[in-house]
Order: structure tokens, then sequence, then C-alpha cells
């Protein structure tokens, strides 16, 4: 379907944003860039990924495609979702807060809706501590913003990679100056390879409509719902 088509791509781009915020990737390329290699010496250090345990909420396409990808780098996966998915292997925790405080990253990639909308609040920013980071290719919603804002600013969390943002285009002024957070703008489902397979699944969709034969994707509400930049 029109979501499996984008899902690889939006868990490559949840793994480098994690790596980016964990290893400081962004904040290293713009202390080189500046030129304080040479008149400062040491980098702050950054932290491994290896051995993290990482709790997804929401564990649909991308989610498990994000936990198999964490799986290669030796993290223990956790997982919340509104209930046990059949097959998984990972351990499943009814409350998001339990999650988050089992967990050293919390990556969101549920739906937004009445019930998901700020299911990342400051109680489970709490729950994730000083050490912890958020990573949210979801949809900015899914996270109490001025909550997030609060507990970076404070020391409460020790990072954030987003994607996503509660007014896009509009990215608060607060985690523009943070070297801790890593921004990008609503791009996870974006490559030139899943530009095209859109266009094949769209292309696909209008042949077997002229030629009488069920749609592939009876109702793209899985592109509207997750995946276009803007929302009306």
């Amino acid at each position: 379907g029109a979501g499996n088509t984008f899902s690889p791509d939006v868990a490559d781009h949840a793994i480098g944003l994690l790596i980016a915020v964990l290893r400081r990737i962004s904040a290293a390329d713009r202390y080189v860039r500046r030129g304080l290699w040479a008149s400062r010496g040491e980098y702050q250090l950054g932290s491994k990924l290896s051995g993290k345990r990482v709790g997804i909420i929401g564990l649909g396409s991308i989610g498990s495609l994000i936990a198999k990808r964490l799986q290669a780098f030796g993290c223990t996966i956790f997982y919340h979702s509104r209930r046990p998915k059949d097959g998984a292997s990972y351990r499943f925790f009814p409350d998001v807060g339990g999650l988050a405080a089992a967990s050293d990253v919390l990556v969101v990639s549920c739906a937004l809706n009445d019930e998901t909308r700020h299911i990342v609040d400051n109680g489970v920013l709490e729950a994730l501590g000083k050490d912890g980071v958020v990573v949210n290719i979801a949809r900015g919603g899914n996270v109490d913003e001025a909550a997030l804002i609060r507990a970076l600013e404070e020391g409460r969390i020790a990072g954030a990679g987003l994607d996503v943002f509660e007014k896009e285009p509009d990215v608060p002024a607060e985690l523009l100056s943070m070297d801790n957070v890593v921004l990008t703008a609503h791009e996870a489902v974006f490559t030139t390879e899943s530009t095209c397979g859109l266009a094949d699944l769209m292309i696909a969709n209008l042949e077997a409509f002229f030629s009488g034969e069920p749609l592939l994707t009876p109702a793209l509400s899985q592109v509207k719902h997750g995946y276009y930049k803007r929302d009306p």
C-alpha cells in the first residue's frame, strides 16, 4: 500500500536522526565548518547507539522497520501500542509512562488522533529522564512541544531529533538555538526513490481504475493522514 511505499524511508530517517543526536553529528559539523576544531581542540563527547534501550510508540509498518534496524545495532526494543502486536517479540508496555521509564530513547511513530495527541507529555519526558532522547517522525501533535522545550532547557532530557512540529513550517526559536536537537523539515518520507514509488503506485491505480480492476490502494488515506508535507 501507499504507506508501506514510504515506510523504509521514514525508518531510515528515524535512525539517522537518532545517530545524529547521540553522536552530535550536526553540532560537530557546525563546529568544523566554523573553524573551531584547530582553536578549541577537544569536542564534547557523544553517546553510543549500540546497546541502548529504545521504546517505540506505535509498532506499525514504520515502527516495525525502525525496530528491525535498531536490532542490528544491538539495541533492546520495547514498544507501546493500543494492544500487543501478534508475532512481535519485543516487550509490550500498556502505558507510555512505563515505556519511557524503561527506555533510554523514545521513538514516536504512531498515528495522530485524539488518543495520541500529546501522548509524549511532561510526565512521559520526566519518566524518560535526563539521559533520554526523543525522536519524532510521526506528527508534531504527538508531542507536547512546549513541555519538550522546557525539558530540554532544564536538562531533564538529553536531546531530540525532530522531523515534525506542532505548527509547521514554524519551528520554535528555542529549538533552533539548541545544539542537542537535530531538526529536519518534515522530510522523512521524501527520497528520490519513494517519490518515484508513489508515482508508480498512482499510475498503477489509474491503470486499474480504467481497466475496471480493483484499485491497489482503495483509499490513499494512509498518504493523506501521514505523509504529505502540508495538511489543510
